[in-house]
């Protein structure tokens, strides 16, 4: 198993899909990595010398991408700097609740957690 920028990556995947492992790179960028390298799409991370890994790591901790920490670091602060601000962004992160408009009356299970039964509320009968 291949180790990059403190991930293992698969080696029976294609190589492609195997940088999508590492935070912050997506198949967009991870094809970007491959045609630079010269790396056909269809190989397996198994299939790759030692020397291609080796030119893989020193593009990804190039600086050109950021990933894995920093980016989550990033991402973090920017929560932080909108529940700061107060926000109607920031009180949806600091609540909870969906941030980008979703409904809440049904649905938004994965936000709020599991429903909580409401004292009184009865089933009408038909």
């Amino acid at each position: 198993m291949a180790r990059i920028s403190g991930v293992n990556i698969p080696d029976n995947k294609r190589a492609i899909i195997s940088l999508t492992y590492i935070h912050g790179i997506g198949r967009f960028t991870a094809e970007q990595i491959c045609t630079e390298i010269g790396i056909d799409f269809s190989r397996r991370m198994k299939d790759l010398t030692e020397d291609e890994l080796n030119q893989i790591r020193k593009i990804i901790e190039s600086g050109r991408f950021q990933i894995e920490g920093d980016l989550r670091r990033e991402v973090s602060l920017n929560i932080k700097r909108l529940m700061d601000m107060q926000c109607y962004r920031g009180l949806r992160h600091r609540r909870g609740l969906p941030v980008r408009g979703q409904r809440t009356r049904t649905n938004a299970r994965t936000r709020k957690g599991p429903a909580k039964p409401v004292a009184g509320k009865k089933i009408v009968k038909k």
